[in-house]
């Protein structure tokens, strides 16, 4: 499986108190803010690009979303980090074959079109990991 780091998906508390940080301090563009309700994910989430890396800051939307329990659970912070892959489909059942288990239920395609899902954190020592591919996006 080849892959690419795509991004760095930060937990915040508030985009707006976290986002002067990104564009002052590392010059980092702002490229899309926006929300997702699907029940299991109840984010906004703001796109910052530094040069050729993108974080994506993460505010959850209500006490019960998946960021708001990883803040409550371990604070503010680094919550994934993301590989891009050239097929997802594949890289998923060549991960499987090598023993790899998945979150299953983070399988979806994201507002912006990445499709994406989260290895669980049982199969790499602990550290979220999503993998993720853009089949509508050529570059």
């Amino acid at each position: 499986m080849k892959s690419v780091l795509d991004h760095v998906g930060i937990a915040v508390r508030s985009i707006d108190d976290a986002l002067p940080f990104y564009i002052n301090v590392l010059n980092g563009v702002l490229e899309d803010r926006y929300t997702s309700d699907i029940p299991g994910v109840e984010v906004h989430v703001a796109i910052v690009r530094t040069d050729d890396k993108i974080v994506e800051l993460l505010e959850p939307t209500n006490k019960n979303s998946p960021i708001a329990r990883f803040i409550k659970q371990k604070g503010k912070g680094v919550h994934h980090i993301a590989y891009k892959v050239d097929d997802l489909d594949k890289a998923i059942l060549d991960a499987r074959n090598n023993g790899i288990r998945f979150l299953e239920d983070t399988f979806r395609i994201n507002a912006r079109g990445r499709r994406l899902i989260y290895i669980n954190p049982i199969s790499t020592d602990g550290t979220l990991i999503e993998l993720c591919d853009y089949p509508n996006i050529k570059e």
